[in-house]
């Protein structure tokens, strides 16, 4: 009898251990999906110029141009060098809306027509904010860089984007 009383509380001990194991098992699942999002594979970059009052600005970019990455974007990003950034294309000229759910980073996004000038700035956009911010004009694509680099390299509504993506064909030079 005295060995039955020893067992019951290791008894109980073991299964509120694998009771409380099964409970966590989800918490852990999800744990482990949110890292897997956190850290997407990385992606090809390509050069990006853009041309400001200020000179010649040149920026290592990856390209958004599938479904998947488009919403994915710079979402639990929490580092983004001074000279790169994110080029989503939409494939065509519309008018574009963005947010910044699950994006840690504060963001200028600069929205971009398919000829490569720039149609609007949202600068300093504020991380995780569901609030919507539109291109106000048909644009093709929208290039997300650190917050202040708008200002930093003065760019200003007009100026040049130089990307494959783009027809340069009116630009006037080629």
């Amino acid at each position: 009898m005295f060995k039955d009383a020893e067992a019951g509380p290791s008894l109980r001990r073991f299964m509120r251990l694998v009771f409380a194991a099964l409970l966590a098992f989800p918490l852990l699942a999800t744990i482990l999906s949110a890292c897997s999002e956190a850290a997407p594979p990385a992606a090809a970059t390509s050069e990006l110029t853009i041309e400001t009052s200020t000179g010649q600005h040149v920026f290592q970019v990856e390209l958004a141009d599938t479904d998947e990455a488009r919403r994915r974007g710079l979402m639990f990003r929490t580092e983004l060098a001074p000279d790169a950034g994110m080029l989503f294309d939409f494939e065509s000229p519309r008018v574009l809306t963005m947010w910044m759910r699950n994006t840690p980073l504060p963001l200028d996004m600069i929205f971009i027509s398919d000829t490569g000038r720039v149609v609007h700035v949202a600068e300093n956009t504020v991380p995780y904010s569901e609030a919507i911010i539109s291109s106000r004009f048909p644009a093709l694509s929208v290039f997300e860089v650190n917050a202040g680099t708008a200002q930093r390299i003065g760019l200003r509504t007009g100026d040049l984007v130089r990307h494959p993506l783009f027809d340069m064909s009116d630009d006037g030079n080629g």
